[in-house]
């Protein structure tokens, strides 16, 4: 069984916010493939449910979205490394895209706080690049994406999937990493 984590903030103030783009790529997922999430309050989460894996969307908010994923993982016996984590990263050039094996949470909370409840790093996460915040990353982050910047993350949906799809299909992570990653870091 894979989990499939999109990380984002669940109240309708943050939809389509850079900081939601984990929610919007497994939603895209979930879309093309005809699945649909439904609440389930023991997750405290959203969840799709495929042939041998789940898709979340933790309703717990970013900083504590680990409770979610801990729920599912346990439910489910889901292993870390059996666990794709998608989220957002300003330290990338917008729109590129970084596939790791296993890491640090690099500033991003709720990564940090899916480590400390899974007591690991060693899951996959594919970060989404968002581009330089400027000076206040906070404004950034949970700001919308609109029209031309909408349009530009849209276009990354298809690999997105093409990556979920091959992390299901027991694809190594350095062989989509090989075939995937745009490593672009901001300067």
């Amino acid at each position: 069984m894979k989990l499939i984590v999109g990380l984002g903030n669940p109240d309708i103030k943050y939809k389509n916010t850079r900081h939601n783009v984990g929610f919007m790529v497994i939603e895209a997922y979930a879309k093309k493939n005809n699945m649909e999430f439904r609440v389930q309050k023991e997750f405290k989460g959203e969840t799709a449910l495929g042939r041998g894996f789940v898709l979340l969307k933790p309703l717990t908010y970013m900083n504590l979205s680990g409770e979610s994923v801990q729920l599912v993982s346990h439910y489910y016996h889901i292993l870390p490394k059996d666990i794709l984590v998608i989220s957002d990263d300003f330290n990338l050039k917008e729109d590129a895209l970084r596939l790791r094996e296993k890491g640090s949470a690099g500033g991003h909370n709720g990564l940090k706080s899916i480590i400390a409840c899974l007591g690991s790093e060693e899951f996959p996460r594919l970060r989404i690049g968002l581009g330089d915040p400027g000076d206040n990353s906070i404004n950034f982050v949970l700001g919308k994406i609109k029209g031309e910047d909408r349009a530009k993350f849209e276009t990354l949906f298809p690999t997105t999937s093409k990556i979920i799809q091959g992390f299901i299909d027991n694809v190594s992570i350095s062989e989509l990493q090989n075939y995937f990653n745009s490593d672009e870091s901001v300067s």
